[in-house]
């Protein structure tokens, strides 16, 4: 049987952002355990229990187990590979400037809002933690309390008050 050969998508080739909280390294660190320690093993038994019934091209249980340990495998090396190449952002950094880490409250068309800038792998645009990366935190990012910032997202410029950092 042969295996289809699929194109990669147009992200395949993105860097990943390693900035990230000591929070989000520890629970890396957590998930890299568990999975080499506890899932790996259990994945590993499955693979040669399946082996020894024979024939591999039949054998659609095996195929099953092969991709499951494949799988698990490839976690492992995205995990440390993220791990290796992270860069700790301290939280709340002592700055007249906003930054990563910093914690920003803007005003927007009579709005009030509160950000947390983070790198990519931590956005919850619930919780107001932005990337560094998108239009609104690169747009903050450099800038003092009290500046006003136009941001152009689209076709649409918003300008941003800066009231505090912190």
């Amino acid at each position: 049987m042969r295996v289809p050969i699929r194109k990669p998508g147009k992200y395949a080739g993105l860097k990943q952002d390693p900035y990230i909280t000591q929070e989000k390294y520890n629970k890396l660190k957590v998930k890299l355990d568990r999975l080499k320690n506890i899932e790996r093993h259990p994945a590993i038994k499955d693979v040669k229990e399946q082996a020894t019934f024979g024939d591999f091209s039949e054998n659609a249980a095996y195929s099953i187990a092969k991709g499951k340990l494949r799988s698990i495998n490839n976690r492992i090396l995205k995990i440390e590979g993220c791990l290796k190449t992270a860069i700790i952002i301290k939280e709340n950094p002592k700055s007249d400037t906003v930054q990563l880490g910093s914690t920003v409250t803007v005003e927007s068309n009579g709005k009030v809002n509160t950000y947390k800038i983070l790198g990519s792998a931590e956005v919850d645009i619930s919780k107001g933690i932005i990337s560094h990366n998108s239009p609104i935190g690169s747009g903050l990012v450099g800038k003092r309390k009290g500046e006003i910032v136009k941001i152009k997202i689209k076709d649409k410029e918003i300008v941003i008050k800066i009231l505090k950092i912190g």
